[in-house]
């Protein structure tokens, strides 16, 4: 049996181990990773193992608001992937970071990745790029996307019947990079982050949410957007009068460390 790792979300990392029914699977640039039955096959090279399970606990890290430990895990896997000298391998996991970013709302550019693009030969990493790039795809490269992504490259009202969590988020973030977002999109994807407990996200959708009720001058729906926001922000701990904003939500400002 073919023993592979196939992403939904972007791309495909071999594999080729036993692992639990518990551990199959695996959230990685927007889709669920089925881990192929065991077979007899050489054992699977540890630079393999090692960067999935690295790129795995960072995207899980970013999305949850764990920094410090997100760009360990960024590091680990870009240290494992150059093992092979190989720059598409590379482009995998600098395209994980951007999926990452995307379904935390933030609109950001793929430096890393554009720097690897001139050696990337697989035509499905060079659509998946543009496409969290928000740039427009023609018929052929967006048969190349995931499959969870096609129908939301075309038709936004998609997103909503996609069952993976971080699938749909990613596919929210590259509809509001390409100015396709609606509000509908913006609730659904905070819904979605909220179940997820992935606080950095949720706070990324919120944010949207709340500058849109700013706009439209609905200060009821922001002032409670806003007290959601101070909920993720303080950790769900008591706040002082004194730490509140004016709009209700948390004074996040942190007071600079004192050196030695």
């Amino acid at each position: 049996m073919n023993r592979t790792v196939v992403a939904s979300g972007a791309f495909r990392f071999p594999m080729g181990f036993c692992i639990s029914r518990q551990l199959a699977r695996l959230a990685v640039l927007g889709g669920a990773l089925m881990l192929g039955a065991c077979a007899d096959k050489p054992p699977v090279p540890d630079w393999q193992v090692n960067a999935f399970g690295s790129v795995q606990r960072a995207s899980d890290a970013y999305l949850s608001g764990r920094g410090r430990v997100a760009d360990q895990e960024w590091r680990a896997a870009r240290g494992e992937a150059a093992r092979t000298g190989r720059p598409d391998v590379l482009a995998k996991v600098e395209l994980n970071r951007c999926a990452a970013q995307a379904a935390s709302a933030e609109v950001l550019d793929c430096p890393a990745f554009e720097a690897l693009r001139a050696d990337v030969q697989p035509a499905e990493l060079l659509a998946y790029a543009d496409y969290l790039a928000g740039r427009g795809l023609t018929a052929q490269q967006i048969a190349l996307l995931p499959e969870a992504q096609r129908k939301a490259a075309t038709n936004v009202g998609a997103i909503a019947e996609i069952a993976d969590p971080l699938s749909l988020l990613v596919a929210s973030g590259a509809a509001l990079r390409a100015g396709r977002a609606t509000p509908e999109t913006l609730v659904k994807a905070g819904d979605v982050a909220s179940a997820q407990g992935w606080s950095r996200a949720l706070l990324g959708w919120l944010s949207l949410r709340a500058e849109r009720a700013r706009t439209l001058g609905d200060e009821a729906l922001e002032a409670s957007i806003k007290r959601r926001m101070a909920l993720v922000q303080t950790q769900g701990q008591p706040v002082q009068a004194g730490d509140m904003k004016g709009d209700g939500s948390a004074k996040n400002e942190k007071a600079p460390e004192k050196r030695p």
